[in-house]
């Protein structure tokens, strides 16, 4: 690819391979689009009328979906980093009347396309929610996915006398996203950290506390992105008001005004951004204790922050590759938008000789919190 980076393509059913020559040389492009739930990704290669990959290996099924699995392996500096482990789920083939110009596409998304295959119905009697999730997940150790799974903040266990829930007539991906949406959790499948193997994460909207090499804009030889733009929304914050019943006579309702501030995501600007809205929840009115309680623990951890960036960069000139649900630092952007974002998606733009990012960040609150951002 570059100097200092080089790219592994390992494709194959059940264990991928190093993908062959042929392959190799028909690559154009790798774009990889790891978002906040699902990481994508999309292969473009180049053939023509006696390309051995359309003649050969297509009508052999090298490429046929579900079946085959696709690790993406970039090398920077002598520091692999897996940013894609997923399954083919789509091709795409335009052929042309023009020479060289015909391109077979093959997209595909992260191993969660495995859990949103079948539907199953299975009763969970007196099991927690932790328990389900480890039931869920245990089938698919065999690709190498490894739970991460934080138990819910108030935990609900019902006794078999009153009933149980179960799994009815539904995916095992959307099923584990059901009990992640009313824990106010999130749940997402991250490759690696090693070829082949991948991270079920059930818990929180965390980002890691780990700031990466800041992002320097408007500082002309030190500058390492190529664009960076910033937007500050006053209508994303809001207080939402939930009515809930008094536990004893339960007839009498009782407002509680929550705050729009995300227990895990604290603002990183020393000047937060005031709500504007205010809007009513009366749903939690009929529910017990427990659930309205995870009802509003589900919006203090699920909140919308103010400002809003986004841009793209060299990796060769960043001297890094960005990773998302991290923090990375900003400088040269004004008093007002420099300090520390959370990076909630990365897009990776792989082709012969060039590397670069698109990327997007977010915090609440202008003006930094910190005296400096690390370089």
């Amino acid at each position: 690819m570059v100097k200092g980076i080089n790219l592994t393509l390992l494709i194959g059913p059940a264990v991928p391979v190093p993908a062959p020559r042929a392959v190799i040389d028909s690559l154009q492009s790798v774009q990889v689009n790891s978002g906040k739930e699902v990481t994508g990704f999309e292969l473009r290669f180049a053939v023509d009328r006696k390309s051995e990959l359309i003649n050969t290996m297509l009508p052999a099924g090298y490429f046929d979906p579900i079946s085959t699995r696709v690790i993406i392996v970039v090398t920077l500096n002598g520091l692999p980093r897996v940013i894609m482990d997923g399954l083919v789920t789509q091709q795409d083939y335009a052929p042309s009347n023009e020479v060289g110009q015909s391109t077979l596409s093959v997209k595909g998304r992260d191993l969660s396309v495995a859990m949103d295959l079948v539907e199953v119905s299975m009763p969970f009697p007196a099991v927690p929610d932790v328990g389900k999730i480890h039931a869920k997940l245990a089938p698919y150790a065999v690709l190498g996915i490894v739970p991460l799974v934080i138990p819910p903040i108030i935990p609900r266990v019902q006794s078999p006398t009153d009933g149980w829930e179960s799994q009815t007539a539904s995916t095992d991906l959307n099923f584990i996203k059901t009990l992640a949406s009313r824990a106010g959790y999130v749940f997402y499948v991250s490759p690696g950290p090693l070829p082949g193997q991948s991270t079920a994460y059930f818990g929180p909207d965390l980002n890691l506390p780990i700031p990466q090499a800041a992002l320097s804009a408007n500082m002309d030889a030190h500058a390492n992105v190529e664009s960076l733009s910033f937007s500050l929304n006053g209508e994303a914050k809001k207080v939402r008001i939930f009515t809930i019943m008094d536990p004893i006579t339960k007839k009498v309702p009782i407002p509680i005004p929550v705050p729009n501030v995300d227990l895990f995501k604290p603002p990183l600007g020393a000047r937060p951004t005031p709500p504007a809205k205010v809007e009513f929840e009366d749903s939690a009115a009929k529910d017990d204790p427990s659930r309205a309680a995870g009802r509003i623990l589900g919006f203090l951890m699920n909140n919308s922050a103010a400002i809003s960036g986004s841009g793209s960069l060299d990796v060769l000139r960043y001297g890094n590759v960005l990773q998302p649900r991290m923090l990375v630092g900003v400088r040269g952007a004004s008093p007002a938008y420099d300090g520390m974002y959370y990076v909630d998606s990365v897009t990776h733009d792989i082709k012969p000789g060039e590397y670069k990012q698109n990327f997007s960040l977010s915090r609440d609150g202008l003006i930094s919190n910190t005296p400096r951002v690390m370089v």
